[in-house]
């Protein structure tokens, strides 16, 4: 038995352990929610800011190994664990090279690793020269902090410059700008590396967004053999380049010519991911939890076709849901609820996947559950 910390207590921390706990391991958890998805299931919480570094050394202080759920978390805490000799994966240099999306930008282009073109953003005057560098339209990115779109402002014109400068804080956080990408799709792939040297990665996945969040995951992704097999090389490159330990999330664009183009890295288990639990033969939560502990990675192919679609939150008000049984009239579907107390606009608040030998008929299952699921608005 080994005892895991993880930074983090939401729905990817709850299904870490729940995967970890069938090999008798315990967990610990740092979250500053105290009825957060985790608690329940937790061996331990310690209710504290994800950068409150003395909050961080006692959960360290209690496991043999600490990882992170997501990663807007104290990178000064890991870099002080490391030093202090604890074991801490994916490592605090990894952190630090993906954390912020300048400098995980240029560490994938020195590495060769094909991104967007992009410049970092030092004062107004940058951005309203910008044309100089990019046509319209751009995107406006926070270097820090952003996530299912919030962070980016889409900038069309010169004249929408100010206004998008403003609504990203006017450089309180550092910005940058990328060019606007006319992609045929969005795709991710998961990698995992074990402390032991051994990879694995997991199908091309393809994604689907509404309000830039993620709506729908698809599985296998509708591409050429030829772009999956350039997915796949940009995903080992990528796992390499940013010395990654654990699962790591490559998110890409594939362009109209069928390359492909990194978007963003997440270096822990991902939205995009949810499906693997019952799509493939090892999930990307059991998956993480072998190679932060160098057990063998087990098989990440996919089992069958395989949907999943999220559950967001569509007002603000108590979590009660409604319409499971109906929904369970699906006899593919698999509904995951991840126990959050209150419903919030454009909040995840639970997935349904579905895996068969036909991938309109699974997709056609999830989206049927979907549409008789819903949280009760008792306002």
């Amino acid at each position: 038995m080994k005892k895991i910390g993880i930074i983090g207590g939401g729905q990817l921390g709850k299904m870490m352990i729940l995967d970890g706990k069938r090999l008798d391991n315990q967990f610990y958890i740092l979250d500053p929610t105290e009825n957060c998805p985790a608690h329940s299931i937790a061996d331990g919480h310690i209710v504290a800011d994800f950068n409150d570094i003395d909050a961080i050394k006692r959960l360290a202080s209690k496991v043999d190994v600490i990882t992170y759920e997501f990663e807007h978390i104290s990178l000064k805490a890991l870099q002080e664990l490391e030093k202090m000799g604890y074991k801490v994966y994916p490592s605090s240099k990894t952190l630090g090279y993906i954390q912020n999306k300048y400098t995980q930008k240029k560490w994938l282009e020195d590495n060769k690793i094909p991104v967007p073109r992009f410049v970092p953003i030092n004062s107004l005057e940058d951005l309203q020269q910008i044309e100089r560098t990019f046509s319209f339209p751009v995107i406006l990115k926070t270097c820090t902090g952003g996530y299912d779109g919030k962070g980016n402002a889409v900038i069309n014109n010169i004249e929408e410059i100010e206004e998008a400068f403003s609504s990203l804080g006017s450089l309180k956080v550092p910005l940058m700008v990328e060019e606007c990408i006319p992609f045929i799709k969005e795709v991710s792939i998961l990698a995992c590396r074990s402390v032991n040297g051994e990879t694995a990665i997991f199908p091309v996945a393809e994604n689907l967004h509404k309000n830039s969040i993620l709506d729908e995951t698809i599985v296998p992704a509708s591409i050429s053999e030829d772009t999956k097999k350039e997915a796949m090389e940009v995903a080992e490159k990528c796992l390499q380049a940013f010395d990654a330990y654990g699962m790591l999330c490559i998110e890409m664009f594939v362009t109209k010519d069928g390359h492909i183009l990194v978007n963003e890295l997440a270096p822990r288990p991902h939205n995009s991911g949810h499906y693997t639990i019952e799509g493939c033969y090892t999930s990307q939560y059991e998956q993480h939890i072998r190679g932060i502990l160098g057990l063998p990675l087990g098989n990440p192919d996919l089992i069958g076709p395989t949907v999943m679609k999220n559950i967001i939150g569509d007002h603000d008000g108590e979590a009660n849901l409604l319409g499971l049984e109906k929904a369970y009239e699906f006899r593919n579907v698999k509904v995951h609820i991840y126990g959050k107390e209150q419903v919030k606009k454009g909040r995840k608040m639970g997935h349904i996947t579905a895996t068969g030998l036909n991938l309109e008929d699974v997709l056609a299952q999830v989206r049927g559950a979907f549409d008789v699921l819903s949280f009760e608005d008792k306002k």
